[in-house]
């Protein structure tokens, strides 16, 4: 069988020649018009909340800040996570939401339930929304 394989196509020539360059120009034309997603973006989709108390210790941050966001980010729709981080100064609350929901629906939601906290934060405390792209999203943008 090989034996056959390699005499015919020393014989034909040109078929093998025509072939290669029929499949030379089907492999150009697939790459060109595949789409391709070298990266995809696996995370969870997520809402960070940065709320700044200057001067504070990370007990008094945790106390008058964190517990209270993180608590009412509890009750949030599809939300599947809700993590708090209290820093000297700094809070951060992370809402991470269930796979299929929207960015922006849940951004959306977590404003709507900010608004309801406001009043149980103290005096000229101000949380407010982090960047809406994810850790992926920042690789493309230098790619």
């Amino acid at each position: 069988m090989t034996d056959f394989i390699i005499n015919s196509v020393l014989k034909d020539r040109f078929l093998v020649l025509l072939g290669a360059i029929i499949l030379a120009i089907g492999g150009i034309w697939s790459i060109k018009n595949m789409p391709l997603d070298a990266i995809p973006d696996l995370s969870d989709v997520q809402v960070i909340i940065f709320t700044d108390y200057a001067d504070q210790s990370p007990q008094v941050v945790e106390n008058q800040v964190t517990y209270p966001l993180t608590t009412a980010m509890l009750a949030v729709p599809h939300a599947k996570v809700v993590r708090g981080y209290s820093f000297f100064g700094l809070s951060f609350v992370y809402v991470i939401f269930e796979d299929g929901t929207d960015m922006y629906w849940a951004r959306s939601r977590v404003l709507e339930y900010l608004n309801y906290v406001k009043n149980r934060l103290p005096q000229g405390v101000t949380p407010t929304l982090g960047p809406d792209a994810t850790g992926v999203g920042w690789i493309y943008e230098y790619a």
